[in-house]
């Protein structure tokens, strides 16, 4: 589902499609990069359009920094343009989230999928300076992940409306299962919504 502008044009059509949520394959304990190679190779010849590594499915708040970074660049590295790949970068803490998306960025990332932060349970102003600060400071295509099932707390439509504000913000993967707060969004913004 997207949303469209007046001009018939959604913002982060680039990501429009099916993006994978991509697991981190593991073996004895570290990661397993050869399996994680054939991983992207596979969804090339699948079809898939894009890749979200070290998201929640790919485990990214079991990783280390250096487990994270290395999974960034060898996906990033491995899709060589033939698919889009939008690693998570998010984190609790605004500081790690805006090194992660820069390092992101700077690996050739198409994109940053942005959780919230988690556990403290921010409030709604607290989410847009977050999402606010590294919108400001990268300049990468955003995906703000919207998951409260894991993160605790709700981030409302109205401050994705404000989130929106920002040309780097393109798109919310809007996990909430609510299809009414989804509508809402929609008809508030021009983002890209992605379900998951």
């Amino acid at each position: 589902m997207a949303a469209t502008s007046a001009s018939g044009r959604t913002r982060g059509e680039q990501f429009a499609g099916v993006t994978v949520a991509l697991v981190t394959p593991f073996r004895n304990g570290d990661i397993d990069f050869d399996e994680l190679r054939r991983l992207v190779d596979w969804h090339v010849e699948q079809g898939t359009h894009g890749l979200a590594p070290v998201g929640t499915t790919g485990e990214s708040p079991t990783l280390d920094h250096d487990e994270h970074e290395r999974v960034i660049e060898a996906v990033v590295e491995r899709a060589a343009g033939r698919l889009k790949v939008m690693p998570g970068t998010g984190s609790n803490s605004t500081k790690e989230a805006l090194r992660l998306t820069r390092f992101a960025k700077q690996a050739g990332a198409d994109g940053a999928l942005m959780v919230g932060p988690y556990y403290n349970k921010p409030t709604q102003e607290g989410y847009y300076r977050h999402f606010a600060t590294v919108a400001e400071a990268v300049d990468i295509p955003i995906c703000v992940y919207n998951i409260p099932g894991r993160t605790g707390s709700n981030i409302l439509p109205e401050t994705i409306a404000r989130m929106a504000e920002f040309p780097t913000i393109v798109a919310v993967k809007e996990a909430t299962g609510s299809l009414d707060q989804a509508s809402q969004v929609a008809a508030l913004t021009d983002l890209t919504i992605l379900s998951g």
